[in-house]
Parts: structure tokens; C-alpha cells; sequence
């Protein structure tokens, strides 16, 4: 049993422990410009351009990235061949498509606006599989998305996947009617948008897309065949995702077992920090240098590989009872100044509802912007791909 002395000892040393509780900022060791991020791989498929992004580090309660412009990016073969990729937005620089040797080996040549120059290590060119098949199932009440690959020459073994996911989505409520205003720009009443008293449709069906952010990786190192079958992406149950179209490209690259080994560690640093017991950021250094300060810190692995691609289509009338809902809902308003005034004020008119002589409107439903107006969460452009 605890005695009141024992009590009194561990009140104190809580009281101890709280008092001596002080923040730690870790010191700040990255130059005031951030180390050198460089993003991407050298392509060796004519399909696609090889897209390199150059970027900064930044400090961790900062959010904003920081790009880096006005570089001069090349790549080149231990041949002495040159391929320039020319500057863009957003700190990326591209190439044209190209068909680079599989028997030669290539680098990235960087020399950054400050004039710093900065290589990576000649590497050979890794080629790996295509995509077999993109499957998928319910699991959970959502939508659970498999890779299926395999390398009959068991030489791939380690992998990368990235995606991009579109869907097809509709507005709660079409809109056929517009507000009517007075001098001021106050809204005092409704009329039809077009002379055939035809919906908006400009904003009633949209697109939306997303690219992956977490590091998709995968390994057949430990087995006995090069397969792969892994799971990929997961829907949550009733997403506007399966609405009504939805769909997936997959892009899959082989990587070098250095090129793997560094991703992992990024893997690592990017999506398992949060607390003291999380593993601790390690060094992330690939196969860039400073060819005058090698002791610079640069973040990337550039590897040499060909992306292999595959899309497929899910529609919602293939997982019945997906029941997606909005949670929108409509308000009746008279045509009238002092009503719209008063329970239209931040509302869309979308329909009419009760109609007076010679088709005048007498009262019409009106609802949430984003509810009405499908372009504030996508686009009304639809992709050149969709079906």
C-alpha cells in the first residue's frame, strides 16, 4: 500500500518533471538557402521526356516549396553524347523524348544560377517489365487497387510505382437560373440563364485529378520468382472518387538496389516522423556531389530506367450500394428582393418551383455554391483520355 510519504515523494517529482519540460528546437545546420533537392530520372524509353525537378530545402514549420530556377540541366553518356532539358515551371526541366543506349551509361550535369555545379554518378540503364494488369475488390466497404507485375528474367527486384487519379463528378443540383440585379448588384429576383430554360451544364459535370504523394515501393529480393502483386491505392467507402467515373494510371519504374535503398530512407524520413519514438531523420544523401565541395549536402538519387504505364476505368455501376451523398441540400425562396435578401444571401439559384401565369417564376430552390457549382472543386475541361 502507498503511505502518505510516498505520495508526497511522487507529487514532488512530477511537479519536478513538469517544471524541467522545455522545448527543443534542433540547431539549424542547412545553409540559409536550403540544400539542393534534385527529384526524377533519367528516361531511357521513347515514350515520355525525362522531367527533372530541381527544388531547396526548407525549414520544417515552413510549407511553401522552393524552386530552383534558372539552371542549366544536361544529360550525359559516358559516350560524351549531350541531351539539354530546357527550363519550365515550378523549378522542372525537361528533354524530348529520347532512346538512350542500353549498353552505355548515363549522368545529370546540373549548374545551378549561383554557378555551383553539381553531378551525379554514371549509372547503367535499368529495364524493367510492364505493368500486367491493374486489379481491383471491396475490402472494407471501399475500393482496395492491386499492381500486378513480373519480371521473367528475375533482374528487376526492386520497384517504384506513382499514379494519377481522375474522376468524373456532377453538381448536387443543376442550375438553369441566374439572379437578376439592381443598380448596387444586389440580387433581387431570378430568370432563366438561357432562352431554352436549359441547364448550366458548364457547371454541372467536372474532373478532378490528383498525383500520388507517398513513395510507393516494392521488393522481390527475398523471393524466389520476380512478382509482384501489391496494393496500391485505397477508396474510401462512398468517396465522390466512384461517384460516377473513376480512373487510375499507374506509372511503374525499376530501380537500381541503390536507387531503392535511398527511396526507402526517404520513405522513411517523409512519412514516419512525429514524435521521439518515430525513427529519426537520417542523411540523405544519393549519388549527387558538388564537384568543387563534396562534403555538400544534396538530396536525390538520379537513375537511369523507362516508365512502363497502365490505366483502367471503374464505374459506379460496378459496387453497387456505394452511396456517395454530398450532404447538400436545397431552400425554397420566393422571387421576391426582400426574400432573397433574407434566406438567399451566399446561395446559387438552381431550379424553379412554383410558376405563376405567362411562366413568371413565383418561388425557386436555391442551394450552397459548391453545391451547385461543380467548378469549385474540379474542372469543367474534360481529359483528352475519357471515354
Amino acid at each position: 500500500m502507498i503511505n502518505c510519504k510516498q505520495i508526497s515523494r511522487l507529487l514532488g517529482t512530477l511537479l519536478l518533471l513538469a517544471a524541467c519540460k522545455e522545448r527543443y528546437d534542433p540547431p539549424n545546420i542547412s545553409p540559409a538557402t536550403g540544400y539542393l533537392v534534385v527529384e526524377g530520372f533519367i528516361n531511357s524509353g521513347a515514350a515520355t521526356s525525362t522531367v527533372i525537378t530541381l527544388s531547396r530545402t526548407v525549414k520544417l514549420e515552413e510549407t511553401q516549396v522552393v524552386h530552383e530556377a534558372g539552371a542549366a540541366v544536361n544529360i550525359e553518356s559516358e559516350n560524351g553524347e549531350t541531351y539539354p532539358l530546357q527550363p519550365g515551371v515550378s523549378g522542372q526541366y525537361s528533354s524530348q523524348p529520347l532512346t538512350l543506349n542500353p549498353a552505355s551509361r548515363y549522368r545529370l550535369r546540373i549548374i545551378t544560377s549561383d554557378g555551383k555545379e553539381y553531378l551525379s554518378s554514371y549509372t547503367p540503364v535499368k529495364t524493367g517489365p510492364p505493368i500486367d494488369s491493374i486489379t481491383w475488390k471491396r475490402e472494407e466497404g471501399g475500393v482496395q487497387i492491386y499492381v500486378n507485375a513480373h519480371d521473367e528474367q528475375n533482374n528487376t527486384r526492386f520497384y517504384q510505382w506513382k499514379f494519377e487519379e481522375t474522376w468524373e463528378f456532377y453538381s448536387s443540383f443543376s442550375s438553369s437560373l441566374i439572379y437578376t440585379k439592381d443598380q448596387l448588384g444586389r440580387p433581387v429576383g431570378v430568370a432563366y440563364r438561357y432562352p431554352d430554360h436549359s441547364i448550366n451544364d458548364s457547371i454541372y459535370q467536372c474532373w478532378n485529378t490528383i498525383y500520388s504523394s507517398n513513395i510507393l515501393l516494392g521488393s522481390t529480393e527475398k523471393l524466389v520468382t520476380d512478382v509482384v502483386y501489391l496494393p496500391m491505392r485505397f477508396i474510401e467507402p462512398a468517396s465522390v472518387k466512384l461517384s460516377s467515373l473513376y480512373s487510375i494510371k499507374l506509372k511503374q519504374y525499376a530501380l537500381s538496389r541503390e536507387a531503392y535503398q535511398f527511396m526507402q530512407k526517404m520513405k522513411k524520413n517523409t512519412e514516419q516522423l512525429g514524435s521521439v519514438f518515430d525513427p529519426q531523420p537520417s542523411e540523405l544523401r544519393g549519388n549527387i556531389e558538388n564537384i568543387n565541395d563534396p562534403s555538400e549536402v544534396v538530396v536525390g538519387f538520379v537513375d537511369v530506367t523507362e516508365e512502363k504505364e497502365k490505366r483502367i476505368f471503374i464505374y459506379n455501376r460496378e459496387v453497387p450500394g456505394w452511396g456517395y451523398n454530398a450532404g447538400c441540400r436545397q431552400e425554397e425562396i420566393d422571387n421576391h428582393p426582400d426574400s432573397i435578401a433574407k434566406y438567399g444571401a451566399g446561395l446559387l439559384p438552381a431550379t424553379p418551383n412554383k410558376m405563376g401565369l405567362f411562366g413568371a417564376i413565383l418561388t425557386f430552390y436555391a442551394s450552397d455554391p459548391v453545391c451547385i457549382d461543380c467548378t469549385m472543386r474540379g474542372t469543367n475541361v474534360k481529359p483528352d483520355f475519357w471515354p
